[in-house]
């Protein structure tokens, strides 16, 4: 496996996510932020916070796999989120689980939650980049 996740001794243990990732692979697989468009382009879940943080997560496994990459390979994401709140948490995590339910996985590498004024277009609430590495 070329990530390894770590919680070093000193920093607090997060449930969502790592404080580091080792990455010892040979190539990096930049992912674009993903928003809640389908395949087709379509809007999901508008006004639905979970289920566009579930849209993203699937985006993000999917161009991931494109690469040949999964989420075992993330080394880094970054959350950006419209109007953040930290009452928004539990939508978020909700997201989150059901996408890593139909993914088979837990996405569990170090994050960033930025709180934003705006994305691309008004009916989105989230946005989801992720850089990868892989052999």
């Amino acid at each position: 496996m070329t990530i390894t996740l770590l919680n070093p001794e000193g920093l607090p243990e997060i449930g969502a996510y790592h404080q580091v990732s080792v990455a010892t692979g040979s190539k990096l697989v930049f992912v674009a932020g993903q928003v809640a468009w389908g395949a087709e382009g379509d809007a999901a879940g508008e006004g639905d916070l979970a289920a566009q943080v579930e849209q993203c997560y699937l985006n993000v496994g999917t161009a991931l796999a494109g690469a040949g990459a999964s989420f075992d390979d993330v080394a880094k994401l970054n959350v950006h989120v419209v109007d953040w709140t930290p009452d928004k948490m539990p939508l978020l995590m909700e997201g989150i689980a059901r996408a890593a339910a139909k993914l088979g996985t837990t996405p569990a590498a170090p994050a960033t939650l930025l709180g934003v004024a705006a994305l691309d277009v008004p009916e989105h609430l989230v946005e989801i980049e992720a850089t990868a590495v892989i052999d």
